[in-house]
């Protein structure tokens, strides 16, 4: 059995056959290799006795049967060696060996490895590595299929499903779900009263209004921004600035438009190769599609070294398309062959090449200053070639004139150049002379006055001469006027560009031959590879030209009909997204160490679906949506939840810890202080003082907005890479690919949902809007319902009251503490509330803000 795509291409449905995976009929008695022997042999074997032939010992491959045959005896299973060698007693026979750091495997393994050589040892293809087939259902639409699924699973284990969510909490939990903001009071009602006249269909339509929403694009774009490491920086040391916000509005747009997945997948690979109905090359839009793959760190730093950042950007292209729609851990051969998988180093740096033929430099090509009017500080903006300039083409004019003028005044500069070296030889020449006019004219202090006594004046490219002719010039007139022309000039084409942003994109303008490197190190070169993928998928489609793949041929492969991942990887991303646990449990990794699926034939028909569909992300996600599993009441005894804690079988419904992101837009939604604005450059809204100061060595200002832009969705804030966002918790760096969710109810995350000013302003202005709501009761009721979707049971009503005369109370007693919290926030303190009565229901809308109910979907 050889690892080629033609030895693995049998159908999934023989796969399947018997008990190979959870949620088939099988024989219970009947051993898996894929469910029960290879996780096994995959953790404590396959390191030394797999794929990797570098790292292969005793010359055993365990991942193949026809080599690995001779470790047992079907005629006698208690006397195979593979047996002999894992229940061994001594020390220098058993397997794994302890110098291995491996668990031992158990007795009960062992006895599972026995039984499966019982029956014969046969071996079976990874189950990920197969084209899926879509299994038969009766069921109609994506909705059905689901449910029908799912129920199959139900019966094998004794489950069934929970009672119906109430309408009000389901349409919370798919409003959050879908556009990452919750229905308001009034949208809750009207759907209350919808339910009830119309039944499905409202739910249907609910449905279909939220994803026809521009909020649906953002919430989606969230995601995908994680998976795609966006950041509004470079990283590394300087960490400066960069302008690819573009391509997130661009992503906005994409999913708002419903674009069909594999067009969304190859316009971002491949954007730039793509030609035309008119013959004519890529649209601006397509050309910015292609900024997913510039969106890896840049160091652009000085002691940086070319050659070491061009591969290492390569590496992260490459390592962040397999993570996305492979699902491989690609990474690993980097410097080596698979330990686990299939995939040899030569692979990886053959699909290294589809992406070394850009004409970056590997530092930055452009740096730019940017001090707007009102800022405090200038702003550094670092990219790198290629890049395109999108923006209004008035704007794109005036830059031109602005550096026309620089270079006027620059010219006129230089042809004076002979008398100011002269006059800065003779100013110079003077304080040697007259040491006494050095402290005068060029203070101690300064750096440069060190170079007064030894620059060599008769060289102006002299490094101390050249400093000391710039201090003079910036200190004596006419120069000094030259000199401030020319920084003004500059300012006025760095501000203008700032609105014309340079967008980094990939453009095959530069090519080269691939080499492997040795250990993964750009310096040491080993055999030449050309553009291609893994033997064991499917290979690419046969050119119609004489030229070379490129990466238009593997972004079309990715999304290929016989490539039996990419389907596969995106739908269970997406049921991530939405039940909160991938049906494969690591997102990240469809290997041979990932986890199996829970409903394998549930995935497979999603994955069918989804490519013969068209791709069609939006009526993917209506169907999960609207299917029973989906709405059933996340409310299980304790018996359920000790059968089933993370609930794996989906005999409840979702809840899950809502992201930080969402957490902060929910409130101000809550509070009527959201702005709903799309697009455009990244906001600053409010952050404890010195944070980016203390990560950059004081390089790095936060620069606070006012007005509007402080109540943007959590999408638009600028992400720094050396530090996120003070308001967000549980997020990923943005410094590489992400694609599983990090998700903990650490105490410490109060510090801010009870604290950051966001939250306090939003609980403030929630608590001003319902002064026109008759009575402590009536109002109450009405916060409670806005946060969670349902009304508070006669006890939480109670307690309510309670907190809120205690409120009263303790600001009565203080009122300088109630003055305080009315104060926070930039919003206008409403002047119809005493300060006291405001904080006690601010403080009131608060604890709400952050009841468990409130915190979860």
């Amino acid at each position: 059995m050889k690892n080629t795509f033609m030895s693995t291409c049998v159908s999934f449905a023989s796969v399947l056959l018997g008990a190979v995976l959870p949620g088939t009929s099988a024989v219970a008695d009947e051993v898996s290799f894929n469910r029960d022997i290879r996780p096994i042999l995959s953790d404590r074997c396959y390191y030394c006795h797999g794929f990797d032939s570098n790292h292969r010992e005793a010359d055993l491959r365990l991942d193949i049967r026809e080599e690995a045959e001779y470790v047992w005896d079907l005629d006698s299973p208690d006397d195979s060696e593979l047996l002999l060698r894992i229940t061994s007693d001594d020390p220098d026979v058993v397997m794994p060996p302890l110098g291995a750091h491996k668990e031992a495997i158990t007795a009960q393994e062992a006895e599972l490895i026995r039984r499966w050589i019982e029956q014969g040892a046969q071996y079976e293809p990874h189950w990920a590595f197969v084209a899926p087939e879509r299994p038969k259902t009766e069921a109609i639409g994506i909705a059905d299929a689901i449910d029908d699924f799912v129920g199959r699973e139900h019966k094998t284990r004794g489950l069934h499903f929970a009672a119906e969510a109430l309408p009000t909490k389901w349409l919370r939990r798919v409003a959050l779900g879908l556009t990452g903001l919750p229905p308001t009071p009034e949208r809750l009602e009207a759907f209350e009263e919808a339910v009830a006249e119309h039944g499905d269909a409202a739910y249907e339509q609910a449905v279909d209004q939220l994803l026809d929403s521009d909020a649906f694009g953002e919430r989606m774009a969230l995601e995908w921004l994680d998976v795609a490491r966006y950041a509004d920086t470079n990283g590394f040391q300087a960490d400066a600035y960069r302008m690819n916000w573009p391509w997130r509005d661009w992503v906005v747009n994409a999913f708002n438009a419903n674009m069909p997945f594999d067009q969304f997948t190859i316009e971002q690979l491949a954007g730039d190769l793509l030609v035309g109905d008119d013959g004519q090359g890529p649209s601006e839009d397509q050309l910015i599609a292609t900024a997913f793959n510039r969106n890896h760190m840049i160091n652009g730093e000085g002691g940086s070294i070319r050659a070491e950042n061009l591969a290492k950007n390569n590496f992260d292209r490459l390592e962040t398309t397999g993570t996305t729609w492979l699902g491989l851990t690609i990474g690993c051969c980097q410097c080596h062959d698979h330990k686990f998988d299939p995939l040899k180093q030569t692979d990886y740096f053959s699909m290294f090449s589809f992406f070394n033929q850009i004409s970056e430099t590997g530092l930055a090509s452009k740096k730019i200053s940017v001090q707007l009017p009102g800022q405090a500080f200038r702003d550094e903006y670092w990219v790198d070639k290629p890049f395109i300039q999108v923006g209004d083409e008035k704007l794109k004019k005036q830059i031109v004139e602005a550096r026309k003028e620089a270079a006027s005044i620059k010219k006129e500069l230089d042809e004076r150049r002979d008398q100011y070296v002269a006059e800065a030889r003779v100013w110079v020449q003077e304080m040697r002379d007259d040491p006494a006019l050095s402290e005068q004219r060029v203070p101690s202090s300064e750096y440069v006055s060190r170079f007064i006594t030894n620059a060599n004046l008769d060289n102006p490219k002299d490094n101390g001469f050249r400093q000391l002719i710039g201090y003079y010039m910036n200190k004596t007139e006419p120069w000094k006027d030259y000199q401030s022309r020319i920084a003004e000039a500059g300012l006025r084409e760095h501000n203008l560009q700032y609105q014309v942003p340079m967008v980094m994109v990939m453009r095959d303008d530069q090519p080269r031959e691939t080499f492997v490197l040795l250990r993964g190190n750009y310096e040491t070169l080993g055999e030449k590879v050309s553009p291609t993928t893994p033997s064991f998928l499917p290979p690419l489609p046969e050119p119609e030209t004489d030229r070379a793949p490129n990466r238009l041929t593997f972004a079309k492969w990715l999304v290929s009909e016989e490539q039996p991942l990419t389907s596969r990887v995106t739908v269970n991303r997406y049921w991530q997204l939405i039940f909160g646990r991938g049906l494969v449990s690591t997102p990240d990794d469809f290997g041979m160490q990932g986890a199996l699926p829970s409903h394998p034939e549930l995935l497979d028909w999603l994955a069918v679906e989804f490519r013969e569909g068209g791709w069609d992300v939006k009526a993917l996600l209506k169907g999960m949506v609207l299917s029973r599993t989906y709405r059933q009441t996340a409310i299980a005894d304790r018996a359920a939840f000790e059968v089933d804690p993370s609930n794996e079988w989906l005999a409840r419904g979702p809840r899950l810890r809502l992201d930080s992101r969402v957490l902060r837009d929910q409130a101000l939604s809550l509070s009527g202080i959201l702005n709903s604005d799309l697009g455009g450059p990244p906001v600053f809204p409010y952050q404890p003082a010195g944070v980016w100061e203390s990560q950059s060595l004081g390089r790095n200002h936060y620069m606070r907005d006012d007005g509007q832009d402080l109540y943007r969705r959590s999408l638009y804030i600028a992400w720094r890479r050396v530090v996120a966002p003070t308001s967000f918790f549980d997020v990923p760096s943005r410094q590489v690919c992400s694609v599983t969710l990090q998700q903990t109810s650490t105490p410490l995350h109060a510090l801010i949902t009870l604290n950051d000013v966001a939250y306090v302003e939003a609980a403030r202005v929630w608590a001003e809007r319902l002064v026109a709501i008759p009575g402590d009761s009536e109002r109450l009721s009405r916060i409670f319902f806005a946060a969670t979707a349902r009304h508070p049971e006669p006890e939480e009503s109670a307690l309510l009251q309670t907190m809120l005369t205690q409120a009263r109370e303790r600001f009565s007693e203080q009122p300088e503490e109630a003055a305080k919290l009315v104060a926070m926030g930039e919003s206008p303190v409403a002047a119809r509330l005493a300060a006291e009565e405001q904080a006690a229901w601010t403080t009131l809308c608060l604890a709400v803000l952050n009841l468990d109910e409130t915190l979860c979907q």
